[in-house]
Parts: structure tokens; sequence; C-alpha cells
């Protein structure tokens, strides 16, 4: 499919990831993948705060308000707390956690997994995205991947600007 995958490589593609184990048969797959120069301590924080903010285009998806560029005093996610927020609104669910290795959640019914790998001093920020098949088919699953991958792109660029500041 157009735009499915970004940053990746064959290998990273290739595992499971959480969300396999949510969505078994989806209508679409997308991976996303950064380098980012730290270790997963330092990248796990700023991960987390995606429970407050989008960190991607801040003027599309969250109304103008600019996402946190300070780290916040967070308790570590937990399973059934809200997955992210845009635009001021609470979205989704987080479905599964380990810290500092992964965080899983559904928001708008796609399931996504974020996974930090410790990489030659630094870190594999990877995301996955899982579409299930009761809500989408046809020509509007190519249009999320190619949306999907300029706004997942952007969050994963100011993830990896921020946890190597």
């Amino acid at each position: 499919m157009i735009a499915d995958r970004w940053g990746v490589t064959d290998a990273e593609v290739a595992q499971r990831y959480p969300c396999d184990d949510i969505v078994t048969h989806p209508a679409g797959e997308f991976w996303r993948g950064v380098t980012v120069y730290a270790d997963p301590g330092r990248v796990w924080p700023w991960l987390t705060q995606i429970r407050v903010a989008p960190y991607s285009y801040d003027w599309l998806d969250n109304l103008g308000r600019r996402s946190p560029r300070a780290l916040l005093d967070l308790p570590e996610p937990v399973v059934g707390d809200p997955f992210t927020s845009a635009g001021g609104r609470r979205l989704g669910a987080i479905l599964s956690v380990t810290p500092q290795r992964q965080l899983t959640g559904r928001v708008a019914g796609a399931v996504m997994s974020y996974v930090l790998k410790p990489d030659r001093g630094g870190t594999r920020l990877l995301l996955k995205i899982n579409v299930p098949a009761r809500r989408l088919s046809g020509l509007f699953l190519p249009l999320l991947s190619v949306g999907d991958l300029v706004m997942a792109r952007r969050q994963l660029l100011n993830v990896k600007r921020l946890a190597e500041q």
C-alpha cells in the first residue's frame, strides 16, 4: 500500500507489536520509525506526553494549542487512561503499557503501538498502527495511510528532537 512505511527496516516490519494481538486481521497496517540519539529512559517521558498533546502539527490537530516543550510531572500511563489528547479533548484509551518499552492504545478504532528498542547508543522509536477491517476499506485506506504518514512523521520527529535536547 502507498505510504504504509516510513523510516523502518524490513526486520522492524516483520516483528510482532502489541497491537498485533489486539487487531489480528487488520484491513491496513502502517509502520513508522525514527532513531533517537538518547537512551529509552530519556525518550519514554516524551512519548508518554502524547497523553496530553499530539506533538505533530499543532495548528491542525491541536487547534493551534502548542504541545508542551518541557516535561510535565505526569504519572506513569495506566491501562484504561485516555491515550492522547487533541484540541483539548481526551481521546482513546491505553490498552497496554510496559514502561520504557511500549505504549499501546486505541483511537478512533485504530490500535497503535509505540515501541522503544535500544540501538547502538540510542533508541529506535517505532510506531505500528493496525486498522480493523470493519473500520475502513476501499479507497479510503490509502488516503488514511498518506494522512497518517504526514502526521505520524511529524510526531516522531518532534519527540526525537525533544528527547535529544
